[in-house]
């Protein structure tokens, strides 16, 4: 019996544990509390990460450049809460504490960002309204009207979502758009996908002879290993190995991965490569063998990070 208990006694803390629903092993974006308000599962499809394209308006009301950034949302205060957190292309910060507070029955989100600091966060309030999540906070027009800035979270799902920021007035009849924001739940089975697409555009490119569509598939420290050469590890030494003879046709050229794995925001990728070069004398040469790649993701983007190939 004194064996069984000690066996069963980690368990029986694990259980007891007052941490148990945060961030950790296994569990990388928390788990949500039973004993939390109903509503903190508003946000239960948005928990995870997701790739984003942002787009704002600008001091003279044009639409300024689409801009990639990263979304992650997360439960904290073991499971009672959520915490939201983006970065952006320009390397920007910004991110949210939410809280459902059941007393005043709607949420409290306390907004914080690297781009403009405060000494006190502003304050969003809200409900979920059908399959969207409304949230206010009292801003006057440029003319003083009364009214709100008014956030939705959209077409949320396993898939992803839509975010716009917009100005209302009070009575919600105008509406002027502010900020959008579409976003991709990051999966394995997306980013396979992505990487499977990467490979697809690689062999594109090399049969097209387009040098500079190929450097774009590269990090900017990337390295080759090509066969029966020394390691290239300068960028400018890279672009001079994919330039293309103007006497050579690049006829066929396929990637064909057995094995993707993806860490994070690694990933190796090993497989078959196959083509067919015709010379200025119109002769075919056949070339095949393996390749092993490691990918990383930059800016939402996977890239080759290490190029290896030989027979």
């Amino acid at each position: 019996m004194k064996l069984l208990f000690l066996l069963l006694c980690p368990l029986a803390l694990l259980a007891q544990s007052p941490n148990m629903y945060e961030a950790g092993p296994g569990q990388p974006y928390g788990k949500l509390n039973p004993e939390a308000p109903p509503e903190v599962a508003d946000y239960a499809p948005l928990i995870g990460v997701c790739d984003c394209s942002s787009v704002a308006r600008k001091p003279d009301g044009s639409w300024g450049d689409t801009q990639a950034m990263t979304w992650t949302f997360k439960y904290i205060m073991n499971g009672m809460g959520v915490q939201d957190e983006t970065i952006k292309e320009d390397g920007s910060h910004s991110g949210s504490i939410r809280q459902f507070i059941a007393d005043s029955s709607r949420w409290f989100v306390h907004y914080y960002t690297s781009s403009t600091p405060s000494t006190v966060l502003s304050v969003w309030e809200g409900n979920r309204k059908g399959d969207s999540i409304r949230l206010y906070n009292a801003q006057k027009a440029p003319n003083g009207m009364d009214g709100f800035y008014r956030i939705t979270f959209r077409n949320m799902s396993e898939a992803g979502f839509n975010w716009v920021g917009e100005w209302v007035d009070t009575a919600e009849t105008i509406v002027f758009p502010m900020w959008k924001i579409d976003c991709i739940k990051r999966t394995e089975a997306t980013d396979r996908a992505k990487i499977l697409e990467q490979a697809k555009a690689f062999s594109q490119a090399y049969m097209d002879k387009d040098t500079d569509g190929i450097m774009n598939m590269y990090t900017e420290d990337a390295k080759l290993f090509p066969l029966g050469r020394d390691v290239i590890d300068k960028r400018a030494a890279i672009r001079k190995y994919w330039t293309f003879s103007p006497d050579r046709a690049n006829k066929f050229h396929k990637l064909t991965p057995t094995e993707i794995t993806i860490t994070g925001d690694f990933a190796h990728d090993h497989g078959f490569y196959e083509g067919i070069n015709v010379n200025a004398s119109g002769e075919e040469s056949a070339f095949s063998g393996k390749y092993l790649v490691v990918w990383q993701r930059v800016n939402g983007v996977w890239k080759m990070k290490l190029d290896m190939w030989h027979k």
